[in-house]
């Protein structure tokens, strides 16, 4: 694998890709042939002063079980999902915007030292999605395009970061199908070693004329391929926006969230938690909006589909995004397997919802239920404080939330006995 892939880099310097729009920026192709691009620049971010009090004061109101404890990890600017590296060393966090951030704790006292962004040399796109395969590569799924770098965990130091194209820009969803709804991919390797990329549709309900071609393609969906790029398919079909998920530990079982249809009431539909055991399983949109409601859209129609309903639903708009099974050895033991999920909160709804960390246990034969974990961003006046975005896991078996509104990274841990 390793061969195949840096001989791939060295392809690069002789080939140009689509973006999208235009073409692919010299740099890439500077560094997957090992060559400087002259950027020498980073920035970096501020880790203390007046705005560290203020989300340290934020931090005071949240409530969670006795014995868990809350604090400032790191101040990330735009913080969304999170890549821990395989070596403890960094933990990257991809944004919305053009940014992804190497957060490191150099000392190991939990507390980020250095902020800074990554790879500062190639211009990036919506780099939301960030996920190490188990030999240690980081790959970072952007809004339309894929990229591999190989050992960006041992080179996050330097401006220039060899990386490789695993879907070329211009290739993950057709040029023509670029929004900017629903932009923000997730990524993870499932038990196969595969590669899995949620795709969100850009609609508030998918149109009946774009379905076949989403369907095709993946939007609307989930689609796995070889860390290569190669055999791409189409795993899951029916979803409306996932920007979460993570397969269990023991099942192998592909878990995800998924953002339900907007506009049709404060509370409805339900937000979901799903649970897919097969490829090629399809979870309901548009037919359904969240749960077992219907769309107004299609309202009446035939559902043509054998449709899976959620493992749990949520409350409405809350707007379920990362989750991570736990695997740590901190926690008490009931929270061993429980999936830790963010509810960014919702952002049209007349009294606010969410803002919270949800924990949900899952039995031995599936069935699962969901608790508020971590809560308290949202104020008595109905403002929000924070917005969570995503959960992952450091080695100690402490746990990491990024908020995007705050900018920052939030570890949790356990004191009790």
């Amino acid at each position: 694998m390793r061969r195949l892939l840096f001989a791939a880099a060295g392809l690069l310097a002789s080939t140009t890709l689509s973006l999208g729009q235009g073409a692919l920026p010299d740099n890439l192709a500077k560094l997957g042939a090992f060559k400087t691009t002259g950027v020498t620049e980073f920035t970096v971010i501020e880790q203390g002063g007046d705005y560290a009090a203020g989300i340290k004061k934020t931090l005071e109101r949240i409530k969670m079980p006795d014995g868990f404890k809350i604090d400032l990890y790191a101040i990330v600017p735009d913080a969304r999902h999170m890549a821990v590296g395989p070596q403890g060393i960094v933990t990257f966090v991809g944004t919305r915007k053009s940014e992804v951030w190497a957060v490191t704790d150099r000392n190991k006292d939990r507390v980020a030292d250095e902020v800074k962004n990554f790879a500062p040399s190639l211009p990036k796109s919506i780099p939301n999605g960030p996920c190490f395969t188990d030999d240690g590569f980081l790959i970072i799924a952007e809004q339309n395009r894929v990229l591999l770098y190989p050992a960006a965990e041992f080179f996050y130091e330097s401006p220039d970061v060899v990386a490789v194209p695993i879907v070329p820009g211009g290739e993950l969803i057709p040029v023509e199908e670029e929004s900017y709804n629903h932009t923000a991919r997730v990524c993870d390797i499932g038990p196969d070693g595969k590669l899995y990329i949620s795709l969100g549709q850009p609609f508030n309900v998918a149109p009946a004329e774009k379905l076949e071609l989403y369907n095709e393609v993946g939007i609307g969906g989930i689609i796995r391929m070889n860390i290569d790029g190669t055999d791409r398919e189409v795993y899951t079909y029916g979803v409306r926006n996932s920007v979460g998920h993570d397969h269990h530990p023991v099942t192998g079982e592909l878990w995800f969230t998924d953002n339900q249809v907007d506009g049709m009431g404060d509370d409805i539909p339900p937000g979901e938690l799903n649970r897919q055991t097969a490829a090629g399983q399809h979870f309901g949109h548009p037919w359904y909006g969240g749960g077992d409601v219907r769309t107004n859209e299609y309202a009446g129609q035939e559902v043509p589909v054998d449709v899976v309903m959620p493992a749990v639903e949520m409350v409405a708009h809350a707007a379920d995004l990362g989750m991570h099974f736990y695997t740590g050895s901190m926690f008490p033991a009931k929270y061993k397997n429980a999936i830790f999920s963010a509810q960014h909160g919702s952002w049209n709804r007349t009294t606010p919802v969410g803002a919270r960390v949800m924990v949900t246990f899952i039995d031995d034969e599936g069935n699962a239920r969901s608790e508020p974990f971590a809560e308290g961003w949202i104020d008595e006046n109905g403002e929000y404080l924070g917005r969570p975005v995503d959960v992952t896991q450091l080695r100690d078996g402490s746990i990491l939330v990024s908020d995007d509104l705050a900018g920052a990274l939030y570890r949790i841990s356990y004191e009790g006995n």
